[in-house]
């Protein structure tokens, strides 16, 4: 009798404290300060080696600051303000004493080149402001000295930020027809400027950043089709399509407005029900909208994708939706990182699927530096503030502390090696006892996951691709442990990709290399099969990363000779996605409505 008592208070109990919540529309109330998160896993890594084998070894003298100190140039982009937002943000994170003295370095020296005017730039003075991509570079050199105001309380950055988008708004008003002459759309053109502005009126309080973004440039009337391909105008720019959905969702939390969130829905229906999404987490082709699957030469631009995550975290604080977090994770392991190389020395433009990748040549221009400043935003992506409680969003060996609303600090750790596997250890240490509600990410992909809270007595399992809620009085030394099913799946291939399938564990992709399977000279990789009977995995590999895995299959090595029976010709070892001689993601297979799976991330109000 006993023991149906003590069943039947764990119910109760259980039913009390664990509540999966869906979208509610309400936004997060905040993010956690990069310097109160310190990451370590996969993501830490990244971190490290983008710090120290890239910004650490560039020549940022010669190669970003030597050519606004000479101004002699009439075209031509070098990205020097999305560097400085990255030295910010990453300086703020580590409080590495040598990035710091860069960061003030390259700093102080770009507030030297202001001139009298107002005007930082490269160019001379008969191709400033109209000239492709003056408008474009200062803007985001006024947003990385916004950025070094807003972490380091540097007056004199704010100054200068200031002053130089006063240089535009003052141009741009007395010349409202000056861009008109350019072969591309002005949003393009300008990508980078509604952001700044808004950013600069939320640090000032200055409604004259707010009304020329709003009267001027006319944010809230923006309403532009999903044009596919690179032609005309270049309309289809994913980077500069996902800057001004982003921009919109900010100006409507200043100015609630329903039609401000027209072209995100737009974008989103197009990349999780229109095929615009990749099985790599990205999406464009040649930067521009495409929907046909093709994984080939141009794919997966670096800025789009870095901007399709800032817009999916944007997305995740206003709604709540976990979705969002899904697909996050998604480009973040497989289409971002395979942007690197394994020593983080060197960086792509395009990350494609299918054939050879190729490094971008040089540290300067648009990708390199927005995948620098997108891997220092990371920090603040794995937690977030919501509903007075904490929000687990990102997987990763991780800890933070996290002030409540009314100053209650609580550290957070997570202990895990996921994406390798799906057991994750959280420990919640209030300062004081405190009770509020956790609330923990179950991705898509996985079909159940159990969380228990200190005793194995205390679990439940529970489905997938919600915020699964705790709430309890939390005190010293609580202990939450979730357990994600994490099977190997086959991914079904659409369009292009027909009767084929993608590899996947969990959030990683795994691809083949050639370099690393005998026997495939000759071979159409577009050919190959794969036996999922055979499938082992994942096993240690690090080939690519420390601590990262590979998956082994057989198969053959044309599957319209093959009839299934067994005789394989081939052992093919499959390693992760950011493989920077990955050359296939995806494989024949016979009866593949019997394994294969559709992607959870296409069409998810159908699952």
């Amino acid at each position: 009798m006993k023991s149906i008592f003590h069943s039947l208070f764990l119910v109760i109990l259980t039913l009390l404290i664990w509540q999966p919540i869906f979208s509610l529309g309400n936004q997060l109330e905040s993010r956690i300060p990069l310097r109160d998160v310190q990451v370590g896993g996969e993501i830490g890594h990244r971190m490290d080696i983008t710090i120290h084998n890239n910004l650490l070894v560039l020549d940022a003298g010669k190669d970003f600051l030597q050519p606004f100190q000479e101004r002699n140039r009439s075209d031509g982009y070098i990205g020097l303000g999305k560097l400085i937002d990255s030295l910010v943000r990453f300086s703020a994170n580590t409080n590495n004493d040598r990035l710091m003295a860069l960061k003030n370095h390259i700093v102080q020296e770009t507030i030297r080149m202001q001139e009298e005017d107002g005007y930082i730039g490269m160019f001379v003075p008969a191709k400033r402001m109209w000239s492709l991509w003056d408008i474009h570079e200062m803007t985001y050199i006024a947003n990385g000295l916004v950025s070094d105001y807003h972490f380091f309380q540097n007056q004199d950055s704010l100054h200068a930020a200031k002053r130089l988008m006063d240089y535009i708004i003052r141009r741009w008003t007395e010349q409202p027809d000056g861009l008109d002459g350019i072969d591309i759309t002005i949003f393009m053109a300008v990508t980078g400027l509604e952001e700044t502005l808004l950013t600069l009126h939320n640090e000032t309080g200055d409604e004259r950043y707010l009304d020329f973004c709003v009267n001027f440039r006319r944010l809230p009337q923006w309403d532009y089709p999903i044009d596919l391909g690179r032609w005309g105008p270049i309309g289809g720019h994913a980077y500069a399509y996902f800057h001004r959905c982003l921009a919109q969702l900010r100006l409507h939390q200043l100015q609630p407005d329903e039609n401000l969130l027209n072209q995100t829905r737009r974008v989103l229906k197009f990349l999780t029900e229109q095929d615009g999404l990749l099985i790599n987490g990205v999406c464009s082709q040649h930067e521009c909208w495409h929907d046909n699957q093709d994984g080939t030469e141009g794919l997966g631009e670096t800025c789009a994708t870095a901007y399709m995550i800032r817009l999916l975290d944007e997305l995740i604080r206003m709604e709540r939706d976990s979705f969002y977090g899904d697909l996050m994770e998604r480009a973040i392991f497989n289409g971002l990182f395979a942007a690197q190389s394994p020593d983080g020395r060197k960086l792509r433009y395009y990350v494609p699927f299918e054939g050879e990748r190729v490094y971008f040549d040089g540290d300067t221009y648009c990708c390199p530096c927005n995948y620098r400043r997108i891997v220092a935003e990371l920090p603040g992506m794995v937690y977030y503030r919501m509903d007075d409680g904490i929000a687990i969003n990102l997987f990763t060996s991780s800890q933070a502390v996290i002030k409540l609303s009314d100053g209650t600090e609580v550290r957070i750790q997570q202990e895990t090696d996921y994406p390798n596997g799906g057991l994750v250890h959280l420990h919640v240490d209030p300062e004081t006892p405190k009770q509020f509600p956790i609330f923990i990410r179950i991705p898509r992909w996985c079909e159940k996951a159990t969380v228990t809270l200190n005793s194995p007595n205390l679990s439940m399992e529970t489905s997938a691709g919600q915020f699964f809620r705790l709430e309890r009085a939390w005190k010293l030394g609580d202990r939450i442990t979730i357990n994600f099913n994490m099977p190997i799946r086959l991914i079904k291939g659409r369009k292009s990709q027909a009767g084929r399938v993608a590899v996947m564990h969990g959030p990683q992709l795994y691809c083949l290399n050639p370099q690393r399977n005998g026997d495939l000279e000759g071979v159409d990789l577009r050919q190959i099969g794969i036996d999922p009977q055979t499938l082992e995995g994942p096993l240690p590999d690090a080939g690519i990363r420390p601590g990262g895995t590979a998956v082994k299959v057989k198969g053959w090595k044309r599957m319209g000779f093959s009839r299934g029976d067994g005789n394989h010709d081939l052992e093919l070892l499959l390693t992760e996605f950011p493989d920077p001689e990955g050359r296939a993601a995806y494989f024949r297979i016979h009866r593949l409505g019997q394994v294969g799976v559709e992607d959870e991330l296409v069409n998810p109000g159908d699952r």
